[in-house]
């Protein structure tokens, strides 16, 4: 009988060491910082139906804007989304001049990509800034030094209104304004009716989006949203990442 509690007591002073071995190394809970849980959105080709209602005609704050002829553009042009190749902090809008693209960085390692144009002010202009003013259906006002060009469009100037907002517009159905330190950078993301200008240098104007794609990056780009501008080739400009 006394071997019999002999024993019992051993494994009851194992055991207790055993629970108090196993407290000490777990960290308390107030310790423990939770891991964020990864957001991720699934890299997927569009359907001919997709691209067709992505592309299709729309109506927009009263304005009718004609379907995109999208099967005569490079496809890499149209809205997809890809992984993100720019190691910018997700909600960052990144315009790639050379490539002819622009990136809205996503959670996760994905970037919701988009085809633009790129005129003579696109390459006027890059850095870091913020998007501190949109505008839907915005007024066209040429500056001075384009009148200058185009006396026909003194018609438009800031002393005269600007041209009224409409799809013949040349800022399109939205426009995203850029400053940098409390300054207009003269800077724009606008949209374009001028589906072919897209991947391509044109003679005026900043970053240029099909309609279509630009009322989608109007939607998921919020006021002082971070921009940032690169004007050299891919491998120079994220050499850093």
């Amino acid at each position: 009988m006394p071997m019999v509690c002999s024993l019992s007591r051993r494994a009851f002073l194992f055991g207790a060491a055993a629970t108090l071995s196993g407290c000490a190394s777990t960290a308390p809970s107030w310790r423990r910082t939770p891991v964020p849980q990864r957001v991720s959105y699934p890299i997927t080709p569009a359907t001919p139906e997709e691209l067709a209602t992505r592309y299709g005609t729309v109506e927009d704050g009263g304005h009718i804007i004609p379907a995109i002829p999208y099967q005569q553009m490079d496809p890499k042009f149209l809205r997809q989304r890809v992984n993100d190749p720019t190691g910018e902090a997700p909600g960052t809008v990144v315009v790639d001049t050379p490539g002819r693209f622009l990136y809205v960085v996503e959670p996760g390692g994905t970037a919701m990509r988009y085809g633009v144009g790129i005129g003579r002010d696109g390459f006027a202009w890059e850095g870091q800034g913020i998007i501190h003013w949109r505008q839907a259906w915005p007024r066209w006002k040429p500056p001075a030094e384009m009148i200058a060009r185009q006396p026909e469009l003194a018609k438009y100037s800031v002393e005269n209104g600007g041209m009224e907002p409409g799809v013949q517009n040349p800022l399109g159905a939205r426009a995203l304004y850029i400053f940098q330190d409390g300054e207009d950078t003269l800077y724009r993301l606008h949209g374009t009716p001028e589906w072919a200008s897209i991947g391509k240098a044109v003679s005026s104007g900043c970053v240029r989006l099909i309609n279509q794609d630009v009322i989608d990056l109007y939607s998921r780009v919020p006021h002082h949203a971070p921009i940032v501008v690169h004007q050299g080739t891919m491998a120079l400009a994220w050499a850093r990442v």
